[in-house]
């Protein structure tokens, strides 16, 4: 480990360590070069790395994603910037239709190693089109892994597993993370994508989060040890894949299960778990499972409405506590 640097600086770090041991790693996006990224999440790589490696894109999602496609076709690991993770949307058949599918529909003999970073997420009074947790998006498309880092060290270690990867990553960075602070786990092994964090572990309530919400699970089990009900908290670190075995294991000790995330319910992450849970170790539970999302309306521009729009810190600990007692 080394001294600490916060979430958004973390980036940089990790994308010039894959830059400096893979000459085939290059970095697409707006104004990722000289301008150091839109959050100044790539500063310094130009200076190092030159125009050739660190390219800045026209504002067009479909060519940046397009141009990572076929780099990665022709040999390289691109690693392509989407800013927004909103703006997904713009190229999303590029991401679906093309980069999801193109090893499948080659019986193998083409590899797609193309990493995506989109800037998500809610909390920093953003609005509606700039806050989506987009990672729900890509759920139900075979072909992508999904990471949703919620610390420095998971950010930095997810990157650099992302862009190993012979297989598309998309690796969602969130925006209200961009201040907190960690180590740089250099020294540390490899990270398996699918390997959950089990941040902390109790006997009465399990509850799965990420990004955000996994700070606030962590905030809320702490203030519930207080009242003596003790809280695993489980951050899946990826979506795809899942680690499901995680979460099965400590069902085994607590027999209750609570998913918080920063989305409305239908189509969700939280949904597809607790279904699966359900569905194959129904004979854990002792309680129904718990849902904690978003209402079903856009992010609200107000700091005031967006902070009521978010799961809370009560809302976690006065659910947790509802659900022991059920």
């Amino acid at each position: 480990m080394s001294d600490e640097i916060n979430y958004r600086k973390v980036i940089a770090v990790a994308l010039a360590d894959a830059m400096r041991e893979d000459d085939s790693v290059l970095l697409l996006g707006e104004d990722v070069g000289a301008a150091g990224g839109a959050f100044k999440t790539t500063a310094g790589l130009f200076e190092e790395f030159g125009a050739r490696r660190v390219r800045d894109t026209p504002i067009s999602e479909q060519a940046i994603v397009g141009a990572a496609i076929g780099s990665a076709l022709c040999g390289l690991r691109p690693v392509a910037e989407i800013m927004f993770a909103d703006f997904a949307g713009v190229c999303f058949d590029q991401i679906a239709n093309q980069l999801a599918k193109y090893r499948y529909m080659t019986a193998g003999q083409a590899h797609l190693p193309v990493t995506i970073r989109m800037a998500n997420g809610a909390g920093a009074g953003f609005a509606a089109q700039h806050s989506q947790a987009a990672e729900n998006w890509f759920l139900s498309i075979p072909g992508l892994k999904i990471a949703v880092p919620a610390t420095v060290p998971d950010l930095y270690l997810l990157l650099r597993a992302a862009i190993r990867d012979n297989d598309p990553v998309l690796v969602f960075e969130h925006k209200n993370l961009f201040a907190l602070k960690g180590p740089i786990p250099r020294d540390a092994e490899p990270l398996r994508l699918g390997v959950a964090d089990v941040v902390r572990r109790g006997s009465d309530v399990t509850i799965v989060a990420t990004q955000q919400m996994r700070h606030r699970s962590v905030e809320a089990a702490e203030l519930l040890a207080q009242d003596g009900i003790e809280v695993t908290v489980i951050d899946p670190r990826t979506l795809i894949p899942f680690d499901d075995e995680a979460v099965r294991a400590s069902l085994e000790q607590t027999a209750r299960l609570m998913v918080v995330q920063e989305t409305v319910q239908a189509g969700s992450w939280g949904a597809s778990l607790i279904a699966r849970m359900v569905q194959h170790h129904f004979e854990l539970f002792d309680a129904p499972p718990m849902l904690i999302s978003t209402p079903d309306t856009p992010a609200p521009y107000a700091a005031s409405l967006e902070r009521e729009w978010l799961p809370s810190v009560d809302d976690i600990r006065i659910s947790a506590r509802d659900l022991v007692n059920w």
